[in-house]
């Protein structure tokens, strides 16, 4: 039977009591961390040297930093609104500042993205990982103790927004292979969730259950759609086969591709027109897909994204496997996700089932199943930036720093190769920065790869699409420079032929030269401006003056030195005073607080 506390420090003398004074803790990814019982644990270890604590983990949910004055005064009262009440994390405050105890050690196998860039503690106890083969990592190391959030309905408890690698860690102490305490920290806030990962009291060792360790869930605010965001995932929605399955990735490429699958569904005609727009009508691509989803789709995806829900609602997530429209390894998502989820009628809850990391994103076991299950299979995932030969970079810099990780993104392309008729969809912006600092995310070459090119498929910029599964060098490159920003394209021309990989004689397409941000935003104006691509599809955690913050902050941050000078200047006249007030600069104090209001209006006026 498990014990029973309702003080994190007296369930860390048990825990300790039960394991002894060296403690492997696996805390797992995203939002089922155990929070209080970690900084128990944690705090204990920076007290006494002779505890040795080694923690292994992924994904150390903080709120965002800001990198200059306006972005705090902005960030500030949105973080405490919306992530104020989420416990802070011992270990990560230490390793921010490479202040680690010399007996306590944390292992992280996916990152915050670019979040610790700048940690050298972070960056050398990084483990490059598969998600799939995390658990085994954690349990050759020794794991003791799993510390888990849990949600609590009568004497039963779900394991919630992580089953991903608990239920296989308890697969195998089943079967001998590990032997560790599994602790649960109860929280009112987390949907039970039936499945595989609903478990009866005695599964759990120890459980921590009090309202002085209750606490607000971790919920990112949703972010804006661009129009390129939008080019994207109207272009990634052409490929989706209706009676297929669908697998998708967390970011703004995901919403939008969502956003346009439902578009494609319930204004048909718009959604062509939308595609003919930005294609300039161009014949469709071999086996393009534009039709409603007569047949529908299954969800399979190591994370249940609130996209879909969207998909369920709209009538496209309907195509169900043993009764279930999706499976999900895990979930993070906004205040409005975690309601719906509570909230949501049981018959309707039992076909969104989460269970473990190993089912979601791998064909091993019951292998025939799968095959069965996953027909025309969509992967879909961001990436950081593609070579003109295929090859992938979304978790690191060719300086070795790691940005985010591996994950389940290579275990995804791996699966639409061995799946008859699936397809890995990889999206990319076609640059980053503004200015001086703009650099193309298709480059010739890079010095870090995370799918290689030998498992290159579909390419998805806001240019267009890639196909490159198949195709020869020479070709990719051709398609490749095609979904390029026509300011980089001569030149990565130019270092393409150079290495022989063209011929000389080759010059792009006309229909592919006018690849600028201009033309993108054209093409889209007419259909934002109805309403039909709207920046905050599935509802905005920003208020209207905050949203109005957003660009006008984003502008500045691109801006050179030369014309934040015209935006101050611009903005010395008056008007913007909600927004000034929002910033906390409706009075200035002082030279320094003056400049930024100027630079503030100046942004606001565009």
């Amino acid at each position: 039977m498990s014990a029973h506390f309702t003080d994190p420090e007296a369930l860390a003398d048990a825990v300790i009591a039960a394991v002894g004074r060296r403690i492997v803790l696996g805390l797992p990814l995203g939002l089922g961390k155990a929070c209080h019982v970690a900084n128990a644990l944690y705090r204990r270890a920076a007290r006494d040297p002779t505890l040795e604590l080694h923690i292994f983990t992924a994904l150390t949910l903080e709120a965002p930093g800001a990198k200059n004055e306006l972005e705090k005064r902005f960030i500030g009262p949105i973080s405490q609104r919306l992530l104020g009440g989420y416990p802070k994390l011992d270990y990560a405050a230490a390793v921010h500042g490479n202040a680690l105890p010399p007996n306590i050690r944390v292992d992280e196998f996916f990152f915050l993205a670019g979040r610790w860039l700048g940690s050298e503690t972070a960056q050398r106890s990084y483990i490059s990982a598969n998600y799939t083969h995390a658990a085994d990592y954690l349990m050759a190391r020794g794991v003791n103790v799993v510390a888990q959030l849990v949600a609590k309905k009568g004497e039963r408890y779900s394991l919630s927004c992580n089953p991903d690698l608990t239920l296989d860690m308890l697969d195998a102490q089943k079967a001998g292979r590990a032997k560790f305490l599994l602790v649960g920290q109860v929280n009112s806030e987390l949907p039970f969730m039936p499945g595989d990962g609903d478990l009866p009291a005695e599964a759990f060792s120890h459980v921590l259950e009090s309202p002085a360790t209750d606490f607000p869930l971790f919920a990112p605010p949703r972010q804006p759609l661009s129009a390129t965001e939008h080019a994207i995932g109207l272009h990634i929605a052409r490929l989706i086969a209706d009676g297929g399955t669908l697998q998708i990735g967390i970011g703004e490429e995901g919403d939008a591709a969502v956003h346009a699958m439902i578009l494609r569904h319930r204004r048909n005609e718009a959604f062509r027109e939308a595609v003919s727009r930005l294609t300039g009508g161009a014949p469709p691509l071999a086996g393009e897909e534009g039709a409603p989803f007569a047949l529908g789709l299954y969800g399979v995806s190591e994370m249940l994204v609130d996209g879909f829900l969207e998909l369920i609602d709209a009538g496209i997530l309907k195509r169900e496997v043993d009764g279930v429209l999706v499976h999900g390894g895990f979930f993070v998502g906004p205040r409005a996700f975690y309601r719906r989820l509570r909230e949501m009628a049981p018959d309707a809850l039992a076909r969104i089932q989460m269970t473990r990391i190993s089912f979601t994103n791998q064909l091993y076991g019951d292998e025939a199943g799968k095959r069965a299950a996953r027909v025309k299979a969509r992967f879909v995932n961001s990436a950081m930036m593609a070579t003109l030969l295929g090859a992938v970079v979304s978790d690191g810099l060719e300086d070795g720093r790691v940005v985010s990780g591996v994950g389940g993104q290579f275990n995804f392309v791996d699966q639409a190769f061995a799946l008859e008729g699936a397809r890995a969809i990889i999206a990319i912006n076609a640059t980053r920065g503004a200015g001086k600092r703009l650099q193309s995310n298709v480059r010739w070459a890079y010095g870090h790869t995370t799918v290689p090119r030998h498992l290159r498929d579909i390419v998805v910029s806001e240019y267009g699409i890639a196909d490159l599964r198949g195709k020869s060098d020479e070709h990719v490159v051709a398609r490749m420079l095609a979904i390029a920003d026509s300011r980089f394209q001569g030149e990565l021309l130019a270092r393409a032929k150079d290495a022989g990989k063209i011929a000389r004689a080759y010059e792009i397409p006309a229909a592919h030269r006018d690849n600028h941000p201009e033309r993108i935003a054209a093409a889209l104006a007419p259909l934002q401006a109805g309403g039909l691509l709207p920046d905050y599809p599935f509802g905005c955690d920003f208020t209207p003056v905050e949203q109005r913050l957003l660009p006008a902050l984003e502008r500045l941050q691109a801006a050179s030195p030369r014309e934040l000078a015209r935006l101050a200047l611009a903005g010395l006249g008056g008007g913007e005073d909600e927004a000034l007030a929002r910033m906390g600069l409706a009075a200035p104090n002082g030279l320094g607080e003056r400049f930024y209001r100027a630079l503030l209006r100046g942004a606001l006026k565009g």
